[in-house]
């Protein structure tokens, strides 16, 4: 186990109902920045659930279901249903309107929804809305690609800077190693399932984020376990909250 990364921050979220928010943009986002956000669904969702028409500007969101259902509408006219383990990318722009209502499998659902910041260049830009069937998600071993690239597989989802967004599955007593870019100094990891130790230190349930640097990064599974891991180029712009 490499002691090379160190964790800086450790949160467990804050529960509402069935989703906890493990970062937002005006807390860890501020260190995590281009990840600004992200939600966790778990638990016991009615069929139907969701949220009507909202509107974003000048992030992008991802939305990731293990085992439901996604149904979206959005302002660039599309509509339709993402199938478990597909993906709902949706880049505001200047501005667009969008909404979605989970369909479960299974009693327990678990899914996850992320927001990134945007570089200048699109910021302001047109939305658009793009749709990743499963079977287009890239899978390289028990990683699948959400964002970005890994080991020469790239997700069809063009990010707008340079982002890597993994769910990685190991067993007991495997470890995983991810060596980031010079430039992708900003890294986090959320243990969802299972236990498992970063840098020697037990993360299981929490999200944790590691110091900045393009140092190595090493997960050991304690129990077959399964995790998300971000990593990227640090956004150098401030984040402008409010309405």
């Amino acid at each position: 186990m490499s002691g090379a990364r160190k964790i800086v921050l450790r949160t467990t979220g804050q529960q509402h109902g069935f989703i906890r928010r493990l970062i937002s943009p005006g807390d860890l986002g501020h260190h995590l920045k281009p990840f600004v956000f992200l939600d966790h669904v778990h638990g016991q969702v009615p069929k139907g659930a969701g949220f009507g028409f909202h509107p974003h500007s000048g992030i992008a969101t991802l939305t990731y279901q293990l085992n439901a259902d996604s149904a979206y509408e959005d302002t660039t006219g599309q509509n339709g249903l993402v199938e478990a383990t597909g993906l709902e990318w949706m880049r505001a722009g200047g501005g667009t309107w969008h909404q979605g209502f989970i369909h479960p499998k299974e009693e327990q659902v678990e899914g996850f929804q992320l927001w990134v910041a945007l570089p200048p260049v699109v910021e302001d830009g047109p939305s658009e809305g793009i749709y990743v069937t499963p079977a287009q998600v890239p899978q390289v071993g028990g990683v699948r690609v959400l964002l970005g690239e890994y080991a020469g597989a790239k997700n069809p989802i063009p990010v707008p800077s340079p982002i890597v967004y993994l769910d990685v599955v190991l067993s007991a007593g495997e470890t995983w190693r991810y060596q980031p870019q010079a430039d992708e100094t900003v890294a986090w990891a959320l243990v969802y399932r299972g236990r498992a130790q970063l840098c020697g230190e037990d993360i299981s349930g929490e999200l944790v984020v590691c110091d900045e640097s393009s140092a190595a990064i090493e997960v050991t599974a304690l129990q077959d376990s399964r995790f998300l891991f971000g990593c990227a180029k640090k956004h150098s712009h401030p984040l402008v909250l409010g309405s």
